[in-house]
């Protein structure tokens, strides 16, 4: 492991305690119906411009939800007025429910495939892209320990849509400002592949 991902570990291993918590699976379905309008009754969403929420860590799904309530790190208009309203609970019970959710799968495009697997697997070090696998794994599970998101099966849309959001700076969710230095590294078609492929791992 190299030591940006070691240190972003170490930092969230430190804050584990704000996390012991967990929400209440039932209770987030009681109050997912505002959700299911853009990312489906499950979290599987249909439209490529809204993520996949279903089988995120809960740890993960909650951060995002406080990130969009508080508005520095991540914004987003729609976003903002539906997190604006839920308390810590309401959202621990959220992510605890779209987390118990199957996640559906995804294509990648197989044009794409060859540079896609070589990012995702081996990085770029001519350009000090590291293997995006060493922090979201080999198949795309994510590492929920070090809240590294689950990416299998994502939109290839929303996911280069974030990658180029780490590159501009209007997202800065990563400890160690890990996703920004790695965005900057990529060129558009690395990005469009890499998220074309993570779009079809499972």
């Amino acid at each position: 492991m190299s030591i940006r991902p070691l240190l972003a570990l170490l930092v969230c291993i430190s804050v584990t305690p704000a996390w012991a918590q967990a929400g209440d699976a039932a209770a987030g379905k009681a109050k997912a119906a505002t959700c299911a309008a853009c990312h489906g009754p499950d979290g599987n969403s249909v439209n490529p411009e809204w993520p996949k929420i279903a089988g995120q860590h809960a740890a993960y799904a909650q951060a995002q939800l406080e990130a969009f309530k508080e508005g520095t790190h991540r914004s987003n208009a729609l976003m903002a007025g539906i997190v604006a309203p839920l308390s810590e609970q309401d959202m621990q019970n959220l992510a605890a429910y779209f987390s118990s959710m199957p996640a559906s799968g995804g294509n990648a495009d197989a044009e794409l495939v060859e540079l896609g697997a070589k990012i995702y697997r081996g990085g770029n070090p001519a350009t000090g892209v590291p293997a995006c696998m060493s922090c979201h794994g080999p198949a795309g599970e994510g590492d929920p320990r070090a809240r590294f998101p689950r990416l299998a099966g994502q939109h290839a849309l929303y996911t280069r849509t974030q990658l180029e959001s780490y590159r501009l700076g209007t997202r800065s969710t990563d400890p160690q400002r890990m996703m920004r230095d790695i965005a900057l590294k990529l060129t558009p078609d690395e990005m469009a592949a890499v998220a074309s492929y993570i779009g079809g791992l499972h």
